[in-house]
């Protein structure tokens, strides 16, 4: 893997899960990184302190609203004021919420749209300028397979996640000269913390074992049952952001387990 010394990382929704992972990758081979999104500060300061230890560039948190576009404004501005302009922008953020289209609440609606789709499109704006001109960027969207099929009950992400997929193609032609890639990571269901919570709540309320959950419930449709490791997801986008990969570009890659093969 190519040395990123010298880049600038700024990842949305990356205090845990697929998001700090990449961070951790980045990291890793040199760049300076900033992450961002909610939780615990104590957890978030301790993996600010493991990123510096890992890039001698530094490490750095934000703490900016992804419903809120001055907020996502301010965040790339922070980013360029202590670290340079991002070079490698990824757009992670996401939340989910469950329900039939007819009694889909509004908020929860607007809210899945704001962080999963017009964050990315407020973070790609503020970052691109940066980008061209210096002549080199790596956009990197992180897309589901719920952007290329769709589950039920799951209206606002589907459409959010389609969205992105389409977005991505549509930078990507946009800057398809100036030495700026953009593409789609589309993960299937991936081992996080997130998705290892709800598996109590599920086994109790449909009566179902540990393994039942896991298997039958949320590797239903996934051929190899098998989880995406995070480790995996960072290994593809480490290949995007390298030179390796520069012709490839406005691609939505899956990385599902067979998903969406069927």
């Amino acid at each position: 893997m190519a040395s990123l010394t010298g880049r600038t990382a700024l990842i949305t929704g990356s205090t845990s899960g697929i998001g700090l992972g990449f961070a951790h990758a980045l990291a890793a081979q040199g760049a300076a990184v900033m992450i961002n999104g909610f939780g615990d500060a104590a957890a978030i300061a301790a993996e600010v302190e493991a990123l510096k230890t890992k890039s001698s560039a530094g490490a750095a948190y934000c703490p900016a609203d992804m419903t809120r576009p001055e907020d996502i404004r301010a965040m790339v501005a922070d980013c360029t004021a202590q670290f340079g302009a991002p070079d490698i922008l990824i757009n992670n953020a996401g939340i989910q919420h469950v329900a039939p289209v007819d009694e889909f609440p509004e908020d929860k609606w607007d809210a899945i749209l704001a962080i999963i789709l017009s964050s990315a499109f407020h973070a790609t704006k503020a970052a691109l300028p940066g980008m061209k001109a210096k002549g080199w960027g790596r956009v990197i969207n992180t897309g589901s397979m719920h952007s290329l099929v769709a589950s039920p009950y799951k209206s606002a992400y589907n459409a959010a996640k389609h969205g992105i997929a389409g977005f991505t193609k549509t930078v990507a032609l946009e800057v398809a000269t100036q030495g700026i890639t953009v593409n789609c990571i589309c993960p299937g269901y991936v081992w996080t913390p997130l998705v290892e919570n709800q598996i109590p709540d599920t086994m109790k309320a449909r009566g179902l074992t540990y393994d039942q959950v896991v298997n039958d419930v949320l590797l239903d449709k996934q051929p190899q049952k098998q989880f995406v490791q995070v480790e995996q997801l960072a290994s593809l986008m480490m290949y995007l952001v390298s030179d390796g990969a520069a012709a490839i570009t406005g691609a939505t890659l899956s990385m599902d387990g067979g998903w969406t093969a069927q």
